[in-house]
């Protein structure tokens, strides 16, 4: 139960501070991802968030997509984000 318990970091999107709040697993699949393409967790979420608003104009639930990521990555999806 460890992994599904929610946690909150601080972590910064373009250069702007928010607080992202993910279940331990996603955190942990995250790391991952970042290692893969050999950057920081933090510039993983940058780049999403910045594909997101350049192909999109923007996500109203971003710890949703970022949940999306990381189901996709587990399941085989690739290691970009």
């Amino acid at each position: 139960m460890g992994l599904a318990r929610p946690l909150s970091r601080s972590v910064r999107l373009n250069g702007f501070a928010t607080c992202l709040r993910l279940e331990e697993v996603y955190w942990k699949i995250l790391e991952r991802i970042a290692a893969a393409n050999r950057c920081t967790v933090n510039a993983v979420l940058s780049h999403v968030d910045r594909e997101v608003h350049l192909r999109h104009g923007g996500v109203k639930n971003f710890s949703g997509l970022v949940r999306v990521i990381c189901v996709v990555y587990v399941l085989g999806g690739g290691a970009k984000p």
